[in-house]
């Protein structure tokens, strides 16, 4: 339960142009789509996801580390990390069972006999976007655990795109057709409120002594 009046204490600390920022943001995010990531290599291209998780609204990011266990890069997520809560998970059969608990369907976007291209994919149920590794790509428990499978129609010679540039086009495209829609996607007041004070946790310098000093003041 937050604390609204610490809440507000806090906000008299940011500026007006950080204050409306974060109000505006907040009010574009949503979980009713969120991503995974299974044992990407490529450090940079995990980072990258995060950068478009945060571009395009997503609050959530699951990154299963079964094989490789890698710092995030700072550089590639530009701060992103700051802004995205990342949920990991050292199974992929865990993330699987606890997106599943959550009411997300399964989504593993990878060329398959029952896949749907992206211009027909139905926005309206919870979906969480399963990106794998780059040359392997998904593994079979992701695969055998999908409730739908996504494509990206190409028409070139080259057969797959770069998973980092995979995860923006299909961003892109299904958060601009939930926002068009008469979904309830946004984050609820309690969550918006929550996620505020995570993000002014993280701006405010000797945060901890403010809200010590908030308390203890008569």
């Amino acid at each position: 339960m937050i604390d609204e009046k610490l809440l507000a204490h806090l906000e008299t600390y940011l500026t007006e142009h950080r204050k409306t920022r974060f109000n505006a943001v907040l009010q574009e995010r949503t979980k009713h789509f969120t991503v995974a990531t299974e044992d990407v290599y490529q450090l940079h291209n995990t980072s990258a996801v995060i950068r478009s998780c945060d571009v395009f609204g997503i609050q959530e990011v699951n990154i299963v580390e079964e094989q490789n266990t890698k710092r995030i890069d700072r550089e590639i997520a530009m701060g992103a990390q700051k802004w995205v809560d990342l949920n990991r998970y050292h199974s992929v059969k865990d993330c699987i069972s606890d997106l599943k608990r959550k009411g997300y369907q399964i989504v593993a976007t990878t060329p398959h006999k029952n896949d749907c291209d992206l211009s027909d994919f139905d926005v309206t149920k919870k979906s969480c976007f399963f990106f794998g590794r780059e040359t392997e790509g998904l593994s079979e428990d992701v695969v055998n655990a999908a409730d739908s499978f996504l494509k990206i129609p190409m028409v070139g010679f080259t057969e797959s795109l770069n998973i980092s540039v995979s995860a923006a086009i299909i961003l892109q495209y299904v958060t601009s057709k939930l926002k068009a829609s008469e979904i309830d996607w946004r984050l609820s007041e309690s969550e918006i409120k929550e996620k505020k004070l995570d993000w002014i946790s993280k701006t405010i310098k000797s945060y901890d002594d403010i809200v010590k000093r908030f308390y203890i003041t008569p």
